[in-house]
């Protein structure tokens, strides 16, 4: 077993495949041991299996479906009682791709209960003790759909949009400590959740579209250059600046008792 770097363990949710799976390769690589959360519960051993042949770590893994929210809650639970938990990437994720009236109750419910609810759930179920013992990093997967949304993907931009902003406002009630949060906003990747949200990755121009590996790569990367929000295909990280200077700029400015000028009476 590799705990001579004395890591601890990373939780990796939607570990079975995509970039769940390569996140569990690249940080057993690293000396972590690992607890693999995912529905599926064959690949989810298979992938444990791999690791630990290949590595010599320790690999715990989970079935669960964290859309169910009695799942949810005893994952949740497992998660708080276990101190050894040194890193949580919510990674697992749901996308539909259709208008909101082309999109069924049950598609809706399954993107807000895995890319919010259960997000939420598993951080608040880590943070007391990441906060505790003033160690630990939580790595939250979002999207650059969380910046704005097309036609097809309202649903699944707004639990993106969620994930942004939850994750911002963490890392500020983080601040001064040693709990590290990071974003990581990825544009089209190469992953299985294409083929699952109605629209296959064969309709997309294969030059936009990165691998799942330089993906992972690029986000542990930014993850050991301090990044609070990594965009792996961004060059122009200037424009994530001006973004946020932006957003700021419109709360302050919206701080006024009465209404805008541009509404009063005629």
């Amino acid at each position: 077993m590799s705990d001579s770097k004395n890591l601890g363990t990373a939780v990796i949710t939607g570990a079975s495949a995509g970039l769940g799976r390569v996140f569990a390769d690249r940080l057993a690589k690293r000396g972590y041991n690992l607890l693999l959360i995912a529905r599926r519960g064959d690949l989810l051993d298979e992938v444990a299996k791999r690791l630990r042949n290949s590595y010599g770590v320790t690999v715990e893994t989970l079935t669960a479906d964290l859309s169910k929210p009695s799942e949810l809650q005893a994952t949740a639970e497992k998660l708080s009682a276990d101190s050894s938990i040194t890193m949580l990437v919510n990674n697992a994720g749901v996308s539909t791709l259709a208008p909101i009236g082309g999109t069924k109750a049950a598609e809706a419910a399954s993107m807000i209960s895995v890319n919010i609810s259960a997000l939420t759930a598993l951080t608040i179920a880590v943070l007391p003790g990441f906060k505790a013992r003033d160690k630990g990093t939580i790595v939250n997967i979002g999207s650059v759909l969380g910046f704005a949304g097309l036609p097809i993907s309202s649903i699944y931009s707004g639990t993106k949009g969620y994930v942004f902003l939850f994750t911002r406002g963490l890392q500020e009630e983080v601040a001064g400590t040693k709990v590290r949060v990071q974003l990581v906003a990825p544009a089209a990747t190469a992953t299985d959740i294409w083929e699952l949200s109605g629209v296959p990755l064969s309709n997309l121009d294969a030059a936009t579209v990165m691998t799942a590996e330089n993906c992972v790569d690029a986000a542990l990367r930014g993850m050991d250059l301090g990044e609070t929000v990594t965009m792996p295909s961004s060059n122009e990280v200037e424009l994530l600046s001006r973004f946020d200077e932006l957003r700021i700029k419109l709360l302050v400015t919206a701080q006024h008792g009465k209404p805008a000028d541009r509404y009063a009476a005629v």
